[in-house]
């Protein structure tokens, strides 16, 4: 399945899929890094799961709650970045491992300021 058509299709949330594109692309950087640090390792995943978790039930909500959602969201997503610059400059991971992550944090949080602001 191409993922990006899937993405742009009606009626769908853009930045959730994208979170969930995000934890797919995460997989094999998380199991690497697990072989280093299992904390880091688990905070990534807990982390970026509740990118995809504010964003659904956020979706749901209306007003300042919704904005809440979107804002921790987008916490969530800053740390994920920051566990995976954390795992770079510990050596569990390359640069170039973290680099598509990287740039699809960039993309849920430039959405999720459009978002809120």
């Amino acid at each position: 399945m191409n993922r990006k058509n899937n993405a742009a299709s009606p009626g769908r949330f853009i930045v959730l899929e994208v979170s969930v594109e995000l934890i797919e692309e995460l997989v094999d950087v998380v199991s690497k890094i697990r072989k280093k640090d299992a904390s880091l390792a688990k905070q990534i995943r807990d982390a970026a799961s509740s990118v995809a978790l504010n964003l659904g039930e956020g979706r749901r909500r209306e007003g300042g709650s919704r904005t809440y959602h979107y804002t921790v969201a987008a916490g969530s997503a800053d740390e994920v970045r920051c566990a995976l610059r954390v795992a770079v400059a510990w050596g569990y991971v390359k640069v170039e491992d973290a680099a598509v992550s990287m740039e699809l944090i960039d993309r849920i949080n430039a959405m999720l300021y459009r978002l809120t602001h």
